[in-house]
């Protein structure tokens, strides 16, 4: 059974997920936005390991907790991006224009990539590569849970923003089309930011992008 813990943390209200197998214990955390101590510290209460890193894409809100994190893990947690991220990643996702400094973290060492299998105890999440919001934004779909996390893609009845560096409205727009909008109706979409929503919700009434 996959539990999912949503935490809104840091300066952009950003959610981050704490995900868990409840029969081995093996967890997960996607999206470490920032205070990794408190993370490490919700999943030692509940006796969960977390062994593994995912990260949607490289923005600063969405890996600020990297670094507090990983000091605190033993053995180090795999660390999951995209390599279209890599540049974003190597300039803090950011950080510096915003007025933020990130705690050092160590350099990603698994590369996402389109079909990817994530295995989480006996839980598999599929990659799905959804360039758009930046050059190597992903999404994680976990058949078995009937649930996807979205990073900043798509929100409830909106959409992520493509006006940063790297930012491409077309590319959003298809991605969601061919990587959300063709999951099952009833998946539930957790976003980087906001409330939950699902693939048929989105279909029906998102203003932006239409089936």
């Amino acid at each position: 059974m996959l539990e999912i813990l949503p935490f809104i943390l840091g300066p952009a209200a950003t959610n981050a997920y704490l995900v868990a197998d409840s029969t081995t214990g093996e967890a997960a955390v996607i999206d470490p936005a920032w205070d990794g101590a408190f993370l490490f510290e919700e999943a030692h209460q509940r006796g969960w390991r977390i062994g593994q890193l995912w990260c949607t894409h490289a923005h600063f809100d969405h890996i600020g907790g990297i670094g507090d994190l990983v000091r605190l893990l033993d053995p180090a947690p795999s660390l999951a991006l995209h390599p279209a991220d890599r540049p974003l990643w190597d300039a803090q996702g950011g950080a510096p224009l915003f007025g933020f400094t990130l705690p050092p973290a160590p350099a990603p060492d698994l590369d996402l990539e389109q079909g990817l299998a994530l295995q989480l105890g006996s839980l598999r999440f599929r990659v799905r590569h959804t360039p758009g919001h930046t050059p190597g934004s992903c999404i994680l779909y976990c058949a078995e849970a009937r649930a996807c996390f979205c990073g900043d893609l798509i929100f409830h009845h909106s959409v992520g923003r493509t006006d940063l560096p790297g930012g491409d409205w077309e590319q959003l727009a298809g991605s969601i089309r061919i990587q959300v909008y063709t999951l099952p109706a009833e998946t539930r979409l957790l976003s980087g930011h906001g409330r939950e929503t699902t693939v048929e919700e989105e279909r029906c009434n998102n203003p932006f992008v239409r089936t």
